[in-house]
């Protein structure tokens, strides 16, 4: 079984407990992470607080030196990164690669030459009128984060988070946690001060809920579904904490009597088979003029037709698996 990672340093966790990851495509199991418990939520706190003085002294400058080193390691190992996700949630190869771990090396990069551009004036301070406008670290961020863009979610919360000057505490979906491990080491091996990033394995019931309790967390970011966020805000709303949610949702894709039907019907099938359905921006109702109705059935069920589902290690394969049982019955569903 895998380790939590607190202060700098793998442990075990407190629960002695552990969740098994499948390999949506054969539901073998292919590791074992730990279900974490509340008392490590608590320890990975104490660390990010303890963590949190020195790392948010430090300027912008020394935060991106840091940051830049670990998207050194990351792209060096973006290969092996996408083989994981592959196994990990069942994202065909070419898409793994391009998008599943492509994607949040384009974000990594994107956040650390944006805050390289505004350099450390903007964080100094500036004068409105007879104000002064200073731009802080908020403390101790808790990031709840989903399975079907596990890497790409965490990379969006955790790295502007510590940029910024924050510390991090993160929960990865239980579902696809392997990516979360693998960003992990590379934060590891790039040096980055202990406790500066946590990462803590479990249930949203138990670790989710323990994060957006905490009193000494100050944020909590969550991404997922609208009932797990809603209870999310409910549990922060205790200690009065910052709350950011990106809840669950499904696009209507309209398709007015005047456009291309054949290229709005093929790109809009497209966009919903893009990682198997399963994203909250995928066009998932196509609504079209009544004259249009049936070529666009038809045209739908040609393009729809193209996307057999297969092994996702084959580089041929368009559609992978769903990510697990569960979801494929809320699909059929």
């Amino acid at each position: 079984m895998r380790s939590l990672y607190i202060d700098g340093a793998w442990r075990t966790s407190a629960s002695g407990e552990g969740l098994d990851v499948l390999n949506p495509a054969t539901e073998q199991v292919i590791d074992i992470v730990p279900a974490g418990a509340p008392e490590d939520v608590d320890a990975a706190v104490q660390a990010a607080r303890a963590a949190l003085p020195a790392w948010s002294a430090l300027t912008p400058g020394q935060r991106v030196t840091h940051m830049a080193k670990a998207l050194e390691l990351y792209n060096a190992r973006l290969d092996d990164v996408a083989a994981i996700l592959t196994r990990d949630m069942g994202a065909p190869a070419g898409f793994a690669r391009k998008v599943q771990a492509g994607l949040p090396a384009l974000m990594f990069r994107t956040f650390v030459d944006l805050v390289e551009e505004v350099g450390d004036r903007y964080f100094e301070g500036e004068r409105q009128g007879n104000s002064l406008i200073l731009r802080e670290p908020i403390g101790v961020v808790g990031a709840i984060t989903p399975w079907n863009y596990p890497l790409h979610q965490i990379v969006l919360k955790v790295v502007p988070a510590l940029l910024a000057g924050n510390t991090v505490v993160l929960k990865p979906s239980e579902v696809a946690p392997l990516s979360a491990y693998a960003l992990t080491e590379v934060l590891h091996e790039a040096g980055l001060p202990a406790g500066v990033f946590n990462l803590v394995s479990g249930t949203g019931p138990v670790v989710g809920e323990a994060i957006a309790a905490h009193p000494g967390i100050d944020m909590v970011s969550f991404t997922g579904s609208t009932r797990a966020g809603t209870r999310v805000s409910q549990v922060a709303a205790e200690t009065v904490k910052r709350v950011a949610l990106e809840l669950g949702g499904k696009s209507p894709n309209v398709v007015l009597p005047d456009a291309d039907l054949a290229q709005a019907v093929k790109r809009g099938v497209a966009d919903v088979m893009r990682n198997t359905g399963q994203s909250c921006n995928a066009l998932t109702r196509m609504l079209v003029h009544r004259d249009s109705y049936e070529e666009a059935v038809r045209l739908a069920a040609e393009s729809a037709a193209k996307y057999a589902p297969g092994d996702p290690e084959d580089e041929a394969t368009r559609m992978g698996p769903l990510v697990s049982a569960a979801q494929l019955d809320r699909v059929r569903d």
